[in-house]
């Protein structure tokens, strides 16, 4: 095996069991060793003082740890040729392919950890073709695969992007089908376009994977707006009760924060939810039943004079 990815694996090895550890210092010396290795990450070095200062907290820690993999994928792994989108067959092909391939999965995770949607889109486009263009023949199957590409259905019905989430169920395979997290992804579409919000709430207790809450709790955000909105125009008031069942809420104070943050308009007074005030700043449009008039038979006059 080539020295280089020997010294790569074996570092990536201990940075993930240090990481696992929670052991932030050792995580950062094992870094500052992988910038080292290259002219590009030793002028990274700057930044090892603010990592070895001390975090404040983990999201601030996991990310530099996010940029950090990002840079030793861009720059580092680049010198293998077996890699995407060249595909060489090289002497150590299959171990740099799979070094690579875990390298971009912990990106993805890590862009779930951090809240970031866009740097998951970009992470996951960066890791797809090592489980459709590598092939399946080359490398042993990554037990990180069907997670992964369920959150991606995850994100896609998340963002309402149900085209693109049918599109990726169609490249799946009967087998991935079978799988537990694409399963929960489908059913949760499922439930989705039949209305049925209460399942999907309640699927956030049976979520597959822990990285699944956070695309759960924006699905659940996406379905009270949804349910708010057909209320608001469907009542003059509901009673708090009625309210906090409709909104699936487990109680009066989760209710009451949700109007405060995102329904001030909405007026609660007398053991009641009034929408009045939300409908009347609502603005009216008009249609321009005139000029939509003017527009038809101006068409119609074009298309008598082609004929």
């Amino acid at each position: 095996m080539d020295p280089q990815l020997t010294e790569v694996s074996q570092m990536f090895e201990r940075f993930k069991a240090a990481f696992i550890r929670k052991d932030f210092d050792s995580c950062a010396n094992l870094l500052s060793q992988l910038k080292m290795m290259d002219p590009f990450f030793r002028s990274l070095v700057y930044l090892d003082g603010w990592f070895c200062s001390g975090f404040r907290d983990f999201r601030g820690f996991v990310v530099f740890l996010l940029f950090a993999i990002f840079e030793l994928a861009a720059v580092l792994l680049t010198k293998f040729r077996s890699l995407p989108p060249l595909f060489e067959n090289t002497p150590n092909s299959v171990n740099e392919v799979l070094l690579a391939r875990e390298i971009y999965e912990h990106a993805v995770v890590l862009s779930v950890k951090i809240e970031d949607q866009d740097a998951f889109e970009r992470d996951f486009f960066q890791l797809k073709p090592y489980y459709t263009d590598a092939g399946s023949s080359r490398l042993p199957p990554s037990q990180q695969e069907y997670l992964i590409l369920g959150l991606n259905l995850l994100r896609l019905l998340v963002q309402n992007r149900i085209a693109e989430f049918h599109t990726e169920l169609e490249l799946l395979s009967a087998t991935a089908l079978e799988n537990p997290c694409i399963k929960h992804a489908v059913e949760l579409e499922q439930s989705f376009m039949e209305g049925a919000y209460n399942r999907v709430l309640s699927a956030r207790q049976n979520a597959p994977h822990e990285t699944y809450v956070y695309f759960m709790d924006l699905l659940a955000k996406t379905v009270r707006d949804e349910i708010a909105g057909c209320s608001e125009k469907a009542y003059d008031y509901l009673s708090i009760n009625d309210a906090r069942q409709m909104l699936l809420f487990s109680s009066d104070q989760e209710l009451l924060e949700y109007i405060k943050e995102e329904h001030p308009d909405w007026e609660v007074k007398n053991g009641s939810v009034y929408f009045q005030k939300a409908k009347d700043s609502a603005p009216c449009k008009e249609i321009p039943s005139l000029q939509l008039i003017n527009q038809t038979l101006s068409y119609a006059r074009e298309l008598e004079r082609i004929v």
